[in-house]
């Protein structure tokens, strides 16, 4: 962006925190917000550092930056005063030795610096090893910073090496402290006594189930179902009252903080909680008794909800389903629970109807799965089907998070609740959806600089059963603003939702725990209020902050993953979607594995083609022949490089 000093009212000298990117020549551009309060605010600027200015910081890290004026192009030119805040907690990459001194050659190509291992710091690692490094120590700038081996991971292409380098990059650790094992090992040892049931609702005897992938470890959720007497239905909510367990002030508490969430890797969890607490006591496992809790709604044939409670529960859960299994008896038409299922189901299609008909995005997210060998090898890929049962059960969910975020922040004046809020899209963002709407071939109204989310249903709706749904749902995604955790209720705008809170996942998410003790002290009659809002802000902004780092984890898993599966298939054949034009050529989408590649202009065909911004296009200036956005085509794959996490594919005519 072409701001100017004058424009934004800053002077030269002036200090100001953001988020560094390097560029592919090792320069950066400091990323500020002008206005950090407002999560809809539009005041980016970007602050242009050459690389003798960069100081140490790195690409991804928080820092405090000095203007010292306008550059060449009109832009703010700046210099890196310090760094804040790291972008990684550590650096993973592979072992060399250089005339007798050990380096650490990063993955990211982004680092553009090798990180200096004194050998008393190897930790056991040698030359090749792939690895995690810290940086100990780094006060000249002109020459190579100073590090410590915090783990070694393996050799390069092992399954483990680079599968933990993504978490541990992020600061997500595959163990946990000894301080922390042994409070769990206390906890469970103690398991649950009478005392515990005291001031619960008791639901050993209502009908109970748990519906979870097949390959899930912690059951965080369960439905109870009854028939009431009026004959309305009552459907309760139970969660894990993991907050019965993990208190203020405990280790277990103090590394969930700083963990925030569970990490999902390709082929494996690096769970919040040890597992004798998330995969035994908190989990909701079939047959034993479980301390729960629950948000608890009385509803009529046609979905009103009449009434509610909220409160610790103890349930035994009478059936772990999977997903596949209660789909299978929904198909069938009979069953285990099946009427309970058909019920619950038919409810759910109520409440989603009415979301979307006040304003609901329509957005189902895809999500890749892998299938591997004994060494971690993908034999196959695939995207994982949505169906009736998931949408059922996270209808439940959602109406669980909405009712106890609505229900805490009602409960007194000032009362404080920990939200999920995601704001009002931007227009910028919504006109470069348009644009890449229109390059689709289809055409949307934009009212006010933003798209009605009815507009973009219907597309989808228009689009279903065709490949291209799933890159505009993508798209439409990469849109919107990300959903943060605050204090401060701006409301949900894609779920159209006044209140909500995340309720219902504390086994892997640290928001639900606190959002459980928000809520029992509103039933105990002191909520949370004004005073206790800034140190809730600070544990929102780094659930936030875990959050964004562990998904990256996950993305570069999956990544990783998508390459592997496509180098052992060089000179295949498969069936693709353009998913995005540049100058330089088309990005393509394979339409099975989702593993997306790059086909150079030169791969197109015999041709000399041209970007045509205008029309979104790639073009052939001979056969006029046109490369939009959700066209097929077939494609070869040509190379896989796993170092560069990249694929090439060429056309295949």
């Amino acid at each position: 962006m072409n701001n100017t000093l004058e424009k934004l009212g800053i002077k030269t000298g002036h200090i100001i925190n953001g988020y560094m990117t390097i560029t592919s020549k090792y320069d950066g551009y400091v990323k500020v917000n002008l206005n950090e309060k407002d999560i809809n605010n539009k005041d980016l600027i970007s602050i242009f550092v050459d690389h003798s200015n960069l100081h140490g910081a790195l690409h991804g890290d928080t820092v405090e930056c000095e203007i010292v004026g306008n550059n060449v192009e009109g832009g703010l030119y700046g210099k890196v005063k310090s760094v804040v805040k790291r972008g990684k907690y550590a650096y993973a990459g592979t072992i060399k030795v250089d005339h007798g001194a050990y380096f650490l050659v990063p993955q990211d190509k982004k680092m553009y610096v090798e990180i200096q291992i004194p050998t008393d710091k190897l930790n056991g690692a040698t030359d090749g090893d792939k690895v995690a490094v810290n940086i100990e120590e780094w006060s000249d700038f002109k020459r190579p910073p100073f590090g410590a081996v915090m783990q070694r991971l393996g050799r390069p292409g092992e399954n483990d090496a680079e599968m933990l380098a993504y978490a541990l990059e992020k600061g997500f650790s595959n163990e946990h402290r000894d301080a922390v094992i042994k409070e769990s090992e206390v906890i469970k040892a103690r398991g649950i006594l009478e005392e515990d049931y005291k001031g619960r609702m008791d639901y050993r005897s209502v009908t109970t189930f748990t519906i979870d992938p097949i390959d899930a470890k912690d059951f965080d959720d369960a439905i109870s179902y009854q028939r009431l007497a009026n004959g309305n239905l009552e459907v309760g909510v139970h969660i894990a009252d993991v907050s019965y367990y993990v208190k203020p002030g405990s280790a277990l508490d103090e590394e969930a903080i700083e963990r925030e969430t569970s990490v999902y890797l390709v082929d494996r969890c690096l769970p919040m909680l040890p597992e004798i607490l998330s995969n035994d006591l908190c989990s909701l496992v079939e047959g034993k008794d479980r301390l729960c809790m629950a948000a608890i709604f009385e509803v009529d044939a046609e979905g009103n909800i009449l009434n509610k409670k909220f409160g610790r529960t103890v349930i035994k859960s009478d059936r772990r389903f999977t997903y596949e299994d209660a789909q299978a008896i929904m198909d069938a038409g009979s069953g285990l629970y099946y009427d309970e299922l058909i019920e619950l189901n038919r409810l759910a299609k109520i409440y989603t109807a009415y979301r979307f008909a006040h304003g609901a995005l329509s957005l189902d997210s895809e999500e890749v799965k892998f299938k591997l060998d004994a060494d971690g090898v993908p034999i196959d890929v695939y995207v994982k089907e949505r169906k009736d049962v998931h949408k059922m059960i996270e209808e439940w969910m959602l109406i669980a998070n909405r009712n106890v975020s609505e229900y805490i922040t009602k409960s007194a004046e000032g009362a404080i609740c920990i939200y999920r809020v995601h704001g009002k899209p931007d227009s910028d963002r919504m006109h470069e959806l348009d644009l890449f709407i229109r390059a689709m071939g289809h055409k949307v109204k934009v009212e006010d600089g933003v798209i009605p989310s009815g507009e973009l249903n219907m597309l989808l709706v228009k689009l279903a059963g065709q490949p291209a749904k799933d890159l505009l749902q993508v798209k439409i995604a990469r849109s919107m603003q990300k959903a943060i955790y605050s204090t401060d209720n701006v409301g949900h705008y894609g779920l159209a939702f006044e209140y909500y809170s995340h309720f219902t996942s504390p086994i892997r998410r640290y928001p639900d725990v606190l959002c459980h003790r928000l809520l029992q002290r509103v039933l105990d009659g002191h909520p949370a209020l004004v005073d206790e809002k800034r140190s809730l802000d600070k544990l929102c902004a780094l659930a936030s902050s875990r959050e964004k780092e562990a998904a990256d984890a996950e993305r570069g898993s999956i990544k990783y993953k998508q390459v592997q599966y496509m180098s052992m298939r060089i000179g295949s054949v498969f069936q693709g979607m353009v998913s995005g034009v540049s100058e330089w050529g088309i990005y393509v989408e394979e339409q099975k594995s989702k593993c997306e590649g790059f086909i150079r202009l030169r791969g197109l065909g015999d041709d000399f083609y041209n970007y045509n911004k205008a029309k979104g296009a790639i073009i052939g200036e001979r056969t006029g022949e046109e490369f939009h956005i959700g066209d097929r085509l077939k494609i070869k794959v040509m190379n896989a490089n796993l170092d560069e996490r990249q694929i090439d594919y060429s056309r295949v005519k």
